[in-house]
């Protein structure tokens, strides 16, 4: 008779979470992650592109947008 571990089916690999199940699953995740900090990653906008829209926009003026640029270490470069 079997016993209650082994289904009869190959053992480890045929198993019902054998290691074609377990390395599946680690394939699905994988693959989700790697989607979602490449969906996550598009679109980040650099620190001097935000500071020239704010410029764009009134929100700041000429003298904090240079400043700022300087802080961020965009500005005069010598």
């Amino acid at each position: 008779m079997m016993n209650m571990m082994n289904s009869g089916h190959g053992g480890f690999m045929m198993g019902d979470m054998g290691l074609l199940h377990i390395l599946f699953w680690i394939l699905i995740i994988a693959g989700v992650v790697l989607i979602v900090q490449w969906f996550s990653g598009r679109g980040k906008e650099s620190a001097l592109d935000i500071l020239n829209k704010r410029y764009a926009t009134g929100e700041i003026d000429s003298v904090a947008f240079e400043r700022m640029k300087k802080d961020i270490g965009e500005g005069d470069r010598s």
